[in-house]
Order: structure tokens, then sequence, then C-alpha cells
């Protein structure tokens, strides 16, 4: 049985009913989407004996549970200050257009650690090179390494007049009940993106207001699904937490049906 039942005469048990409330602002959400969606951000770091504060552009992805994965060069300034203090911030902004400061972004605080053992860094390269396959030119060079962000905390600006403040434990993603969920990602993403791109490309367009295109599914984590389409990305949250499988097929089915009503009606 496949992941999606997205037939036109299927019944969908449990089927969503709307959307949230545009007009509310969830802080924590905000952060979260930006968190999963934004693919770089300025990275800074502490030069050491000066201790000043210094800021690079970097591509940016994510762990499984929200934990910020870096590809950085050994070559670099900002890895040669990382080695001697490891505490940095990671500005992620979404841009558009007006005045920039209009628009939400969020600084994560946290301390990053170069993983090194040969697992840890599989699972890091495979999260960072489904969002960004370009750099499949040079992840395995010998000066470059998977860098994780464990995050302290994070202040979010959702534009003027709204903010948030959080603590490590509310922006990550809880996988306590979903190793088996993590453990299949390959497998599930390989399936949806051999045969349900047009699925994923409602998602994109009818739950994340995004332009019709080649959407592929690049992550999955208990609290939603990551989408990518040449340099554009896309969060589609879960509207409950999955830990397994069943429960993925289950959620992915439901949120077919919002698509469907919201897909213009076809031609007679």
């Amino acid at each position: 049985m496949g992941l999606v039942d997205g037939g036109p005469n299927t019944p969908i048990p449990g089927a969503a009913t709307g959307g949230p409330d545009p007009t509310a602002f969830d802080a924590l959400a905000q952060a979260k989407e930006l968190l999963r969606s934004v693919r770089a951000g300025a990275l800074a770091t502490v030069v050491p004996v000066s201790a000043f504060p210094f800021a690079s552009l970097v591509n940016v992805a994510t762990a499984p549970d929200g934990s910020p994965i870096l590809l950085l060069s050994r070559l670099a300034a900002h890895t040669r200050h990382l080695a001697s203090n490891p505490r940095l911030s990671l500005l992620l902004v979404q841009t558009g257009a007006g005045d920039p400061l209009a628009h939400p972004r969020a600084t994560i605080m946290g301390i990053g650690e170069c993983v090194v053992d040969p697992d840890g860094r599989a699972a890091l390269k495979a999260r960072f090179l489904a969002r960004h396959p370009e750099s499949a030119l040079y992840a395995d060079f010998g000066d470059f390494a998977f860098w994780r962000v464990a995050m302290e905390e994070a202040h979010l600006i959702g534009g003027f007049g709204r903010q948030g403040h959080f603590k490590a434990q509310s922006l990550a993603t809880s996988l306590d009940g979903a190793e088996a969920l993590v453990a299949a990602e390959a497998q599930a993403l390989a399936e949806m993106n051999a045969h349900y791109q047009a699925v994923l490309a409602r998602f994109a367009a009818a739950l994340a207001g995004r332009p019709d295109g080649p959407w592929q599914a690049t992550g999955i984590d208990p609290e939603g699904i990551d989408l990518g389409c040449g340099d554009r990305t896309a969060r589609i949250a879960f509207p409950r937490p999955v830990r397994t499988l069943h429960d993925l097929r289950e959620i992915l089915s439901e949120l077919v049906e919002p698509t469907r009503r919201a897909a213009p009606a076809p031609d007679d």
C-alpha cells in the first residue's frame, strides 16, 4: 500500500476541514517554519583573542529533530573560530518584496559540533544533500565536514510588533517513539518522489501557497514534511505528530482532501 492514497473516489478518514485562522500569529510555529524552510543563513562566530563577532553566509539544512546542519570547510575562518569557541548564532530570514524588516526572521543560538563518526556523518549528509543537491560536488572533499548545531535558544521577529523567545526544548522536534519513522525516511522519500509528485505539487500550492512545479519531498519528521523545487522550499506542518509509517500514511491521506477541494475544476 502506498504512502498516499489520493485516488478521486477514495474516502479520506478524518480529512481536514480547514486551515488555521490566517490572522492569528503563532510565534513558535513561525520559528519552526523558518528553521525548516530557509536554505541559507548568516552564521556568527567569535573571533579568538579579539572576541569580535564574525558573520558569514552558509547553507543550512535540518536534522529530523530540527537541529541545524552546516557543511563547513576547515579552511574557512568561521570553522577556525568554532574550533576555538563553539558558541554561535544563526540568522534565518524569510525574504520578500517591500521593507525587509517587515518579513519574519529567527536567530538561533547554540553550540556547534563537528560530526566525525561515520554513521552520524552519513545521516547529516543525506539530509543536507536532499536540501542542497549541488553541494554533492564538494561534500566529500577532505577539507569539508558536517556540523550539527545543538540549539540553546531562539529569538523570533515575525514582523513589526510580533516576536517570541524560545528555549531549545520548545523549538526542537521530539523523536521519542519515532525511531522507525526516522530510519525509514529515505525509503519514504524515494516512494513519494517516484509515485506522488502530483500530490506533492498540490501540497505546495494549496497548503503552502507556492507556485506550481516539480516539487520533491526532501525531508520527513514527526511534525511535518519538507518540499523543494529548485531554489524554492515549502514546509507542510502536520496537524498532529506522527511517529510511525502508519501514522504518516494516515496523515498524508488526510491532507490530500483540502488540496483536492482547492484545485480548480477541470474544463468541460
